[in-house]
């Protein structure tokens, strides 16, 4: 494949080698475990690169490694690592640059796993966190410290939607020698690409929007250059590693990745919009709206958006809101997102550094696939038995 073709052709070809499987397109689900070596010659050349050959299941299979290629191809790294779940993926990030004794900065807006991982984990082997206000741009460097080692950034944040300014950040932070690592899972690789903007690791929580279907988990880390080495020994180091049918399912996701965001993006802004004039509906927190914070940074460096999006009533009667999440029919109530279904989610945040008031008022969405039309008639619904509850 030309290393000019554009993103959709990459998503439909990338990781697929049929000269490597008797012409089969998809690359089959290799389960491993034992590489049998033949011959102890052979296996002392394997294991001098195992990174590039297969020499036990734990560190990859043909499987993950068609995984791998794909993501690498549209994140625009030279390596892509995949492992079980996003969580792990941050895990193994956050670890390949940092020591006891080191300092951290992360955004305040965070997926709340990394801020357990932060608090109840590198705390206790005497790594320190600090929060950032996440519209802080290039004013971070005020919470620079000698030992400061890494930047944690997530665009938007998971809940509220800020925006940050990610090209400011990694200029002022590679000045003083500190990497960038970045949660990029709402742009997905494709609306926005991390390491075009400097950043040094590029996190997919992989579940989402590669996946794509709500039937499997998986994360993975994209890097260049002088990252790759600390990374790739921190997740041999840990163990970390994706099921072979999952990398299997995340790859098959990734085919259709361009145009179920597209459908994702149109479906989720004229709801958005519809909401924002309802009576009920205090702010709407959507990265393409003038309203979210950060939405210049939005309209600069993304070339799109998708289904996930907040919402904040302007009533705080817990009992009305929780009588509007329970009488929607196709939003269904859970966790995750990046499926083809829509789903809602009360928000709960925990801050540090800013304030944030709407735990008991406000709540997360993630539109489908479904018939936008249907979609509006059940919020429809929702809106009327809420109102009639007050």
């Amino acid at each position: 494949m030309k290393k000019d073709a554009k993103r959709a052709t990459k998503l439909i070809h990338a990781g697929s080698h049929p000269e490597n499987h008797s012409g089969i397109i998809n690359p089959p689900v290799y389960r491993a475990s034992t590489v049998n070596y033949n011959t102890v010659k052979n296996m002392k050349r394997l294991r001098q690169n195992p990174n590039d050959n297969f020499v036990y299941g734990r560190l990859g299979t043909p499987t993950s490694k068609a995984f791998e290629e794909a993501v690498a191809s549209l994140e625009g790294a030279d390596k892509t690592i995949a492992m079980g779940s996003g969580l792990a993926a941050i895990s193994a990030a956050i670890l390949s640059f940092v020591r006891a004794g080191d300092h951290i900065l992360v955004c305040d807006n965070a997926y709340s796993p990394t801020r357990n991982l932060c608090d109840q984990f590198l705390d206790r082997f005497g790594v320190e966190t600090t929060y950032y206000d996440p519209l802080l741009g290039n004013k971070i460097k005020d919470y620079f410290r000698e030992n400061t080692k890494l930047i944690y950034t997530e665009s938007p944040g998971s809940h509220t939607f800020e925006i940050q300014d990610i090209g400011s950040i990694t200029e002022i932070a590679h000045k003083s020698g500190i990497k960038v690592v970045m949660d990029n899972t709402w742009g997905a690789g494709y609306f926005f690409r991390a390491l075009d903007y400097n950043v040094d690791v590029s996190i997919q929580a992989a579940t989402k929007y590669y996946v794509g279907h709500s039937d499997a988990m998986a994360g993975t880390v994209s890097m260049s250059g002088e990252n790759i080495k600390p990374v790739t020994d921190m997740v041999g180091i840990l163990g970390y590693n994706i099921a072979p049918d999952d990398a299997y399912l995340a790859l098959r996701g990734m085919r259709t990745l361009n145009v179920r965001l597209k459908k994702h993006e149109k479906n989720a802004l004229r709801i958005a919009e519809w909401l924002v004039g309802r009576d009920e509906v205090d702010k709407v927190l959507h990265p393409a709206l003038e309203s979210c914070p950060g939405h210049k940074f939005w309209k600069r460096d993304f070339s799109g958006s998708n289904g996930l999006f907040g919402l904040i009533f302007k009533t705080e009667n817990a009992n009305a809101i929780n009588i509007f999440i329970d009488s929607l029919e196709l939003f269904g109530l859970g966790g995750s997102w990046g499926g083809c279904e829509s789903l809602v989610l009360p928000t709960n945040v925990t801050r540090t550094e800013t304030s944030w008031k709407h735990n008991h008022n406000s709540i997360r969405f993630h539109v489908g696939l479904e018939d936008p039309d249907d979609l509006i008639n059940d919020l429809k619904c929702a809106f009327e038995l809420m109102n009639k509850s007050i």
